[in-house]
């Protein structure tokens, strides 16, 4: 069974403006082991050099906690212009921070609903412009030890980056994976269960994060909520993770804010042409009980203007229901 990290990615506390230091403390104090960076908020006077570095490894060393790192690219456009873009000097950048803070994964994220307009480059476009600008970068993440995960965001579902990261000539456990967010399935019409068994020999992160989904107008409303309390099947999915034959860290992610899936568009529906009706009933099913869930006030949507008020108890609560799950099936595969 693989061994579980159970933490959080620091987007969780980002309205607090809480410093890398300080949010090492925050997580420890809550019992967690780690922190996903998302992003840095640096302490007056520093910059992110090799001095601030070493001292941030030196403390989650000092605290025993797992570090993993942010910054990386994968879509090589300027996503408001859609002109070309080159990654290789951010994934760098960011790979070298990654070895200096000893860490081997960085989390990769390019923007996220381009099938949502009609500006973007077409799904294969992307695809084909993504492997032709990350395979040169294999070398480079090979000798600085790093793995650039590709988190599931609102931009690819998993049938596509399997193909991508084939069409890469990349392997599992290398130098490129995913970073498996639980919920953002849900946006992309992935039942989050599926979607897991898909990609799982490709993750090497993640982002706990669980939700509400619930039919409403020309499709689905989907939102987070707190980590355990949701529609996400995060057992199935935890019991899938611990298959694998390595640690895995769990960060759990929370922030406010809602989603429109609008399936119900014959149009928007082609750009997912790897949805199966057996997929899209099981979501269908799951929303219907999201939505008795949401009218009976068990779920509710929260605002982006609400979370700097939620954003510490809905975490604690989110880390704590987290291990709690975890505990239960660490006890079952004894």
């Amino acid at each position: 069974m693989a061994s579980f990290g159970v933490g959080i990615d620091s987007y969780c506390l980002n309205p607090l403006r809480l410093d890398p230091f300080a949010l090492l403390e925050w997580v420890a104090e809550q019992g967690g082991e780690g922190v996903q960076f998302s992003e840095i908020h640096l302490p007056p006077g520093r910059q992110a050099d090799a001095a601030f570095l070493e001292d941030l490894a030196g403390a989650a060393r000092a605290g025993g906690l797992y570090l993993e790192w942010g910054g990386g690219q994968h879509v090589p456009y300027d996503t408001t212009t859609w002109q070309p873009k080159d990654l290789m000097p951010g994934n760098r950048r960011a790979a070298e921070q990654a070895r200096a803070l000893g860490t081997g994964v960085v989390r990769s994220c390019s923007g996220g609903f381009f099938r949502w307009g009609d500006d973007a480059p077409s799904t294969e476009e992307l695809l084909d412009a993504m492997a032709t600008a990350l395979r040169p970068q294999r070398r480079m993440l090979e000798d600085l030890g790093v793995t650039l995960a590709i988190e599931l965001h609102f931009e690819f579902t998993t049938h596509e980056l399997v193909r991508l990261l084939e069409n890469c000539d990349a392997e599992p456990g290398g130098w490129l994976g995913v970073c498996l967010d639980t919920f953002n399935m849900l946006p992309m019409l992935e039942d989050p269960v599926a979607g897991t068994e898909r990609i799982l020999p490709w993750v090497v992160a993640t982002h706990v994060k669980d939700g509400g989904l619930a039919l409403e107008g020309d499709g689905f409303l989907s939102f987070p909520v707190t980590v355990g309390e949701g529609v996400v099947d995060l057992r199935s999915v935890l019991e899938r993770l611990a298959t694998l034959g390595r640690p895995i860290n769990l960060s759990v992610e929370d922030h406010g804010g809602s989603f429109k899936t609008p399936f119900f568009d014959p149009g928007f529906l082609t750009r997912f042409p790897d949805l199966t009706a057996l997929e899209l009933s099981r979501l269908v099913a799951t929303a219907r009980l999201g939505g008795e869930r949401l009218q009976a006030s068990e779920l509710r949507v929260t605002e982006r203007d609400e979370w700097p008020g939620l954003c510490e108890a809905r975490t604690r609560a989110g880390l704590d229901n987290l291990w709690r799950l975890v505990r239960e099936i660490e006890a079952e595969t004894r």
